[in-house]
């Protein structure tokens, strides 16, 4: 289908698909996903998007959770972003992992969806502590390349760009892509599926910024710990999750800039 005329586009995935780090919960969140939603609609108006991305989710939730959905809506554009919450837990099968996204893979294409997903940039270059799975990063890129090749799936790139490892494009918990970050991500959406109008501009270097070492960098090291990487280890060891009690932001195709206008649509469940 030429890239202009997409008119359904449906979203899976985790926060950074919900768009954390792009704006926040009072305000509403955008996000990359938003953000390349707006892309398709500016070349065709008539597009209906829907967002199913629940944050914390791990691939296979995403897959259990969110690809029937997405297949009811029979979606010709999909993007499919998971993985990152699975690398990143002790328990981590990569093989698992990447059989999640090859099955959403499949199923989207076979029911005549043109899939695009991306990869991951080093994480050791984001946030030096989180070194010991910096492997899993590369592993999981190699193995998302190796699937979406075996199924027709569009990837961007994003991991192989050194502007996606610049501090300025992540939040502070370096878990999640800042409003720059997101706006980057999007347009490097735009040019996998060669959007009119889009390049590789994305890839391009910020203006140099100075980068602190030695013992500030190190203090900066260990005021991450305390104040991200601490609690999420915490979630993780009481079995908890910054998903639980959330649905999708917007479970059901609408114009790109209609406001969902019930309570399962803002991604908090109903009070019983």
């Amino acid at each position: 289908m030429p890239s202009g005329e997409y008119l359904r586009y449906v979203a899976l995935g985790d926060s950074q698909t919900e768009g954390l780090g792009d704006g926040d919960d009072t305000v509403g969140l955008r996000g990359f996903a938003d953000r390349f939603a707006e892309h398709l609609a500016a070349l065709n108006p008539g597009l209906r998007y829907a967002n199913l991305a629940v944050r914390g989710h791990t691939a296979g939730q995403v897959r259990t959770e969110q690809l029937g959905p997405a297949l009811a809506l029979r979606p010709d554009l999909a993007t499919v972003v998971a993985g990152v919450n699975d690398l990143l837990r002790p328990r981590y099968g990569a093989a698992e992992v990447a059989g999640h996204l090859e099955e959403m893979f499949a199923a989207l294409t076979d029911a005549g969806t043109h899939v695009v997903t991306l990869t991951f940039p080093d994480v050791a270059k984001i946030a030096p502590l989180a070194r010991p799975v910096r492997s899993r990063v590369f592993d999981l890129n190699t193995r998302i390349r190796a699937a979406a090749a075996r199924h027709g799936v569009t990837v961007a790139e994003t991991g192989r760009q050194a502007v996606t490892t610049d501090p300025r494009l992540w939040t502070a918990d370096r878990l999640h892509a800042s409003a720059l970050g997101h706006e980057r991500i999007a347009a490097a959406l735009a040019q996998a599926v060669r959007l009119p109008g889009s390049d590789d501009a994305w890839t391009l270097p910020l203006p140099p910024q100075r980068v602190p070492a030695g013992r500030q960098a190190a203090a900066a090291e260990l005021r991450w710990a305390a104040a991200h990487l601490g609690p999420w280890l915490g979630r993780r060891l009481r079995g908890r999750s910054s998903g639980d009690g959330r649905t999708a932001k917007r479970p059901r195709l609408l114009p790109v800039h209609a406001t969902p206008d019930s309570a399962a649509d803002t991604g908090q469940r109903p009070s019983p």
